[in-house]
Formats: C-alpha cells, structure tokens, sequence
C-alpha cells in the first residue's frame, strides 16, 4: 500500500520558471470524486496514468496512493467516462535543498491559481521552502484537484 506525505502551498510570483528544470502539460479528469476515495485519470505529455487516492489523515498530510501508467489510447478512452469538468495545467520541477517542489499553474476555469507540493517521507520531515512560497493550504480540501473540478478557483 502505497502512502503519498506532501504539503501544499500557495505561490505568490512566477519567478520558479526560471528556477524549474523541467514541466509538463497536465490534463486530468475523475472517474470519481466522492470525499475519501478519488479515481483519476491523467494525460501527462504523452503518458497517461490511472491513480486512486484514499481519504487524507486529519492534518491533510497523509493519504494512500496507487498510480499505474497506462497507454495514452487507454487514458483518453477513461478520460470520455469522466465526470464533467477538468483540470488542465502545467507543472514546474523546482529543486530546493534535497527536494523537488511540483509546481501547478493551472489553466481554464482555474485561471490564476498557482500552487506547490513537495512530497516528504514523514509528516515531520524538514524541508527547504523555496523564496515563492506564501501560505500553507496543505489539508485544505478547497484547494484539492477534485475539489476544482466542481468548483473552480475563478467561482469563487
């Protein structure tokens, strides 16, 4: 059983596309996205990928994970079972310290929201916060994928 630890924050400038060494165009959607158990189907670049995700700790720190690439003819077949709505960014790898932040610039009707993740081996490990990072949003639910789906950033 896999168990994804990140912490989620806000970005407040652009300067980490400078700082990136890579990025790619994420398109994903949810076979499901009931509270608790999230079903997911991504395109990213030319790969696609199935995941589930199980509920989040009390802190939002913690969940299980499972991913498994799939074919990118498979995951735009998934894609047509989706619920309606999308998510559509890119996401910028920024190194700091000895971790790799994912920072997501999202598109569409989440125009303007920018946000980072860095993924931890322990809900207590230290890291190195990078000079663009503003407010903590981790356990947030308002700031979950699957929430932005059904109620994107610029309705709110």
């Amino acid at each position: 059983m896999g168990q994804e630890i990140e912490r989620k924050f806000l970005v407040k400038d652009d300067s980490y596309k400078q700082e990136a060494y890579a990025h790619s165009h994420i398109v994903q959607g949810y076979i499901c996205s009931a509270r608790g158990r999230t079903v997911r189907v991504r395109i990213r670049d030319d790969k696609g990928y199935l995941t589930i995700k199980g509920a989040a700790n009390e802190s939002g720190t913690s969940r299980y994970e499972w991913e498994k690439e799939i074919s990118l003819q498979e995951a735009g077949e998934l894609m047509r079972l989706c619920e309606p709505g999308v998510i559509d960014k890119t996401r910028y790898l920024v190194k700091s310290g000895e971790h790799i932040f994912e920072v997501d610039e999202f598109y569409g009707e989440n125009e303007g929201l920018t946000v980072a993740e860095v993924e931890l081996n322990s809900e207590d490990e230290m890291f190195e916060k990078p000079h663009f990072i503003e407010k903590e949003v981790t356990g947030d639910v308002r700031y979950y994928n699957s929430f932005l789906m059904k109620n994107p950033y610029t309705r709110w």
